[in-house]
């Protein structure tokens, strides 16, 4: 053991220490020498051990020594130190790293205030160009900024009831009830439950707002209750309006369950991210038909869309940012709390690498779709100023200096070439105040206390509240006034510098008692490390300060507790303090002031924005235990100001319910760009002889009709000259009369040139036959030679594809066929025809990668000539600059080339007005797709950049664009369900292949067809798994050169699969 001595001291220097040498973080520095002399045992202890967040060295040590073998425990004790020195090691290496990771960010974001400088001030006036980018920055705070923006809003009031919005929220993990919420019974069903059940009601109380839908999933789980498997929950009811009249059988707020991934399951919210593109197609088609009966009880016949659609979560945003894309309707985002914030931290630690980080949280899926959520959302709602600045400022898609030069820019209406950042509101959580009693200030309030607790005088005391009696049994005088903390005992609350704090102020334990809730435990030696350590650190000052008498620290309580704790502080003129070193938010803080308690709060985080609009209190340095005392003291000792502060929390204390959260929500939505589709949707009669159109109209209805005969068994009705009874009866006279009709129809037959059956003269069609689809087959086959030009396989797979469809009569004849590519439009046209593929066999050509939507016979010229569906150009253009994009990405992606020879070159041909495509010339220098829109986003630019056609062209089109949403555009438009298209694709594709994967439509993969992709260039760390689900019953992968039978038959077991 002698040789060991030197390990033996530093660790005993642990244990001196005590859990608060690990646990408590000093905010001093370290002073190496003492009176001028070297202490190696503290420079071990402050350097090494509190510099490293293991939370179980103290016990660890504690086991070690009590180890009876000498030798075992010296060996033990040496493997300790060097686990110590190792973490440490690692720890500094990572903050290295993060140093420099923060130094390039800090470089790039300069860089590209630079760029913007330069290509924002091209479009300036001379009087204007004085108006540099940073004097712009500097005009106003942020505070000013938000104060004058919402002053010129007009607010959300009564005379907005003429209105009839819908609105729709999203959030999707955890489990989502009306009543009786299981908060706290995992990791995903806490806070975030209540809040937007809270808001959902909430908001549908308010004036103008119709209805309420809450999306989240459904569960079928024997492991959870039946509740959560009930698609639809009602949260409140339709009722009358103010002049009693029926608002509406649909009105009110309602809980939706979607069912998305495996039904029988409850996931975590980790395990949910391959399944959200099935939750997106299930709620899409949930948003249209009810669309559909909303526009026949509130509008006339005429659409009802979502006023907006707010996700929750990065989950739930990257869900509504789709959905947004797919409505063409404003997106809200509220964060909860954020990905990249959580992935500092958790590096900080030092235990775990980016890697395993990645694999335990599925972050980097997560910060991506925060990222994309951020591209596309009208507004992010926060609940301080401080997430706006510290949170949300470490990611690409937000710059708070960036973002006031382009507001500027826009109110004056000069051009920001396609520069986007979100606006973000501070509007603080709502909450319920109708259980709150307010304690008015009378002379007999201390009599009542004493009353309560027992007289002098020998009467009974009144029956109290039981948490009374638990608090009041630690005091020795509990008509002392009362300083309240109430907090789970975490290293972060702060805690221990608040019991240091009072038992140093011999004044203030005197004048007051201090009251510590600090959760609920049993057994201290079965906490987590770091409660324990903290309850253990609690325990021993109180002993160290003799606090016994003047400490209170309840071992148990409930939540229906709380309000009575907040109850028995405020009639002993107590005061609430929240000493946490950082608060996000502290919404302990306003449930205080509600019940009539002035605060003491860190001045770090959200106190600092409760302070200013409540005014009831004092903020101070959490680290500073001198300014704490010195605040509780003040607050305690003058009266007069303790009733100025809790006057002044219960005057201001409606900006924080409920009503005023949503009058001030509504507001800032109403700001944003409100858009929605125009189309006209009840497809009048086409712009050809009245006569033709009718008779092509009634043969496809009659043909339709039959089909639902026959696949169906509906034995209805067929046209309305037929007699109901006959039909029913089924006599057959009904079957010639069918038969007759059908006779004049043409039916597809093995030598047809095209799969559809109805063709009148060729007559074109304003409406594509695609409307009348019941299935659709969208060949998605990435199949390209080395020069990016169609490989010659495909003609086969197409014609065996065409051959497969026929072989089942049942469905033959409503089936549809679509090819979806990255060649424009002249392109594939001119291979279809190459290889004497008639292109009217497919009813739409979706091309560009997904920039235009072609449909056959429609939109044509005399010379035959396609023209683009303009709808779809319309519905794609949201945060598109073409300009901007094409003169930005030429500059990046030439960064690292000389000037003779670029690494791209513009590939004309198949550029469009929403696709800016280039040539790939040196691959070995081409920037990852990730890479490419982190740049992009930070100055600004929003959209979608791929590489296609076996990496030889990368193609940037807008950021709500894509081969995925353009089936769901033809979904919305057309009303063809997604769940009814069949996508056929390879065993890898363009850097969008993903996309096209996951989803609620039906996955049919042809292996060894598509040999070499683009995914390769995709992005640096992968995580497809996060995005492709691995067990959904939607895929089936077949052999590629498969006989139409067999193909045929795929179909037929894909068209079975439900989750």
């Amino acid at each position: 053991m002698g040789g060991n001595e030197w390990i033996n001291g530093y660790l005993e220097a642990i244990l001196d220490s005590g859990a608060a040498a690990i646990e408590e973080q000093q905010k001093a520095a370290v002073d190496l020498r003492e009176r001028g002399h070297f202490n190696p045992t503290k420079y071990f202890v402050e350097e090494v051990v509190r510099g490293v967040d293991e939370t179980d060295l103290h016990r660890t040590w504690i086991r070690v020594v009590a180890t009876r073998n000498a030798r075992e425990r010296s060996s033990r004790l040496e493997n300790m130190c060097w686990r110590i020195w190792h973490l440490t090691r690692k720890k500094k290496q990572l903050q290295w790293e993060e140093l420099q990771r923060l130094a390039k960010r800090k470089w790039e974001r300069e860089l590209v205030r630079k760029d913007a400088t330069e290509d924002l001030a091209e479009d300036l006036s001379e009087g204007e160009k004085g108006d540099s980018v940073s004097e712009l920055m500097n005009a106003e705070t942020a505070r000013k900024t938000l104060q004058r923006n919402f002053s010129n809003l007009e607010m959300w009031s009564e005379d907005k009831k003429e209105k009839k919005l819908y609105i729709i929220l999203i959030s999707l993990h955890g489990l989502v009830r009306g009543d009786n919420m299981e908060l706290g019974r995992d990791s995903d069903t806490g806070g975030q439950v209540k809040y937007v059940v809270e808001l959902s009601r909430a908001l549908a109380k308010m004036p103008g707002v119709y209805r309420v839908d809450l999306f989240t999933r459904q569960v079928l789980s024997p492991e959870v209750d039946w509740s959560y498997g009930e698609p639809t929950e009602m949260l409140t009811t339709a009722g009358e309006d103010a002049d009693g009249n029926d608002v509406g059988e649909s009105s009110g707020a309602y809980i939706i369950r979607i069912p998305f991934g495996p039904r029988d399951k409850y996931l975590n919210k980790e395990l949910l991210w391959p399944y959200i593109q099935e939750f997106v197609d299930g709620a899409l088609a949930h948003i249209l038909n009810m669309s559909k009966v909303l526009s026949e009880q509130i509008s006339g016949g005429q659409p009802v869309w979502p006023y907006v659609i707010h996700g929750h979560y990065a989950d739930a945003g990257d869900s509504a940012a789709l959905l947004s894309g797919a409505l063409n309707v404003p997106m809200v985002l509220t964060g909860h709390s954020l990905g990249r914030n959580k992935l500092e931290q958790l590096l900080k630690q030092g235990r775990q690498s980016k890697e395993d980080i990645n694999s335990t949280y599925k972050i980097m899926r997560r910060i991506e779709a925060e990222e994309f959520s951020l591209d596309v959302a009208e507004l992010v709602i926060t609940s301080t100023q401080q997430e706006i600045e510290e949170q949300w400022g470490l990611y690409d898609g937000f710059d708070v200096k960036l973002e006031k030069v382009l507001r500027a820019r826009a109110r004056r209406g000069v051009n920001c070439h396609g520069r986007y950042m979100p606006r973000m509101a501070v509007i603080p959580p709502g909450m319920d105040f109708s259980n709150v009693v307010v304690q008015e200030d009378a002379p007999e309030v201390d009599g009542e206390l004493v009353s309560v607790i027992g007289g002098t005088d020998g009467s009974s005391p009144k029956a109290i509240p039981t948490i009374w009696s638990e608090v009041m049994r630690f005091l020795t005088n509990p008509h002392k006034p009362m300083i309240l903390a109430l907090s789970r005992p975490d290293p972060k609350k702060n805690i221990t510098t608040l019991l240091k704090a009072f038992g140093e102020c011999r004044p203030l334990r005197e004048l007051a008692n201090l009251t510590l809730v600090m959760g609920n435990r049993d057994d201290i030696d079965e906490m987590t490390g770091s409660n324990a350590s903290v309850l253990v650190t609690v325990l021993k000052l109180i002993d160290k300060y003799d606090l016994y008498g003047h400490v209170a620290y309840p071992k148990h309580h409930k939540q229906s507790d709380v309000p009575d704790i907040y109850r028995l502080a405020a009639k002993t003129k107590g005061v609430f303090i929240n000493p946490a070193l950082v608060e996000p938010f502290g919404l302990t803080l306003i449930e205080a002031a509600a019940h009539g308690l002035p605060m003491v709060a860190t001045k770090n985080g959200g106190p600092v924005d409760i302070k200013r609009a409540l005014n009831n209190g004092l903020l101070v340095d959490p680290h500073n235990q001198q300014a704490i005392a010195d605040a509780l003291m003040k607050l305690v000792s003058e009266k007069n100001l303790w009733h100025e502060c809790r006057n002044n929390g219960w005057k201001n204390i409606h900006l924080y319910s409920w009503p005023e959260h949503c009058r001030i929500y509504l507001t800032k939505v109403a700001a944003c760009r409100m858009r929605h589709p125009q189309w006209q949707t009840d497809t009048p009669g086409d712009e050809v002889s009245a006569e033709v159109s009718s008779l092509n109209d009634s043969l496809k209805d009659v043909q339709d009709m039959s089909l639902r005969l026959s696949v169906d068994g509906d034995k209805a009705s067929v046209t309305g000259s037929l007699d109901p009874v006959a039909s029913s009866s089924g006599e057959p006279e009904l079957q010639d009369q069918v038969n007759r009709v059908l006779s004049k129809i043409n039916k597809p037959e093995a030598h047809s040139k095209g799969t559809e059956g109805v063709r009148l003269d060729n007559v074109a069609s304003k409406y594509p036959i695609l409307r009348r689809r019941r299935r659709l087959v969208i060949l998605t086959l990435d199949c390209y030679d080395s020069k990016g030009f169609p490989d010659k396989k495909m003609v086969q797979i197409i014609q065996d594809i065409f051959k497969a469809v026929r072989l089942d009569a049942q469905t033959a004849n409503f089936t549809g066929f679509a090819i979806s590519t990255a060649m424009p439009v002249s392109e594939i046209v001119e291979f279809l025809k190459s290889e004497k593929i008639q292109v009217n066999d497919f009813d739409a050509l979706i091309c560009s990668s997904g920039s235009e939507v072609y449909y056959t016979g429609t939109y044509t010229a005399e010379d035959g000539k396609l023209f683009a569906d303009p709808d779809y150009a319309s519905h794609i253009a949201f945060h598109w600059g073409y300009e901007g994009l094409k003169k930005t990405i030429w500059k990046l992606m030439n960064a690292e080339c000389e000037q003779n020879s670029p690494c791209v070159q513009e590939d004309v041909k198949s550029s469009n007005a929403h696709c800016v495509a280039y040539f790939v010339k040196d691959l070995s220098k081409a920037k990852k797709v990730d890479d490419l829109k982190q740049k992009l986003r930070m100055r600004g630019l929003r959209c979608h950049p791929m590489y296609c056609r076996n990496s030889t062209r990368i193609q940037v089109v807008p950021l709500l664009a894509s081969r995925a949403q353009a089936l769901r555009y033809l979904f919305v438009r057309w009303r063809l369900n997604v769940a009814n298209m069949f996508v056929i694709i390879g065993e890898t594709g363009d850097t969008d292949y993903e996309e096209l994967i996951a989803g609620a439509h039906k996955t049919l993969i042809m292996k060894e067809v598509a040999m070499k992709g683009s995914e390769a260039l995709l992005r640096t760390m992968d995580f497809r798994n996060d995005i492709v689900p691995s067990d959904s019953p939607f895929i089936i992968s077949i052999k590629g050169g498969t006989r139409p039978e067999e193909l045929s038959e795929a179909l037929k077991a894909l068209s079975k699969a439900s989750l």
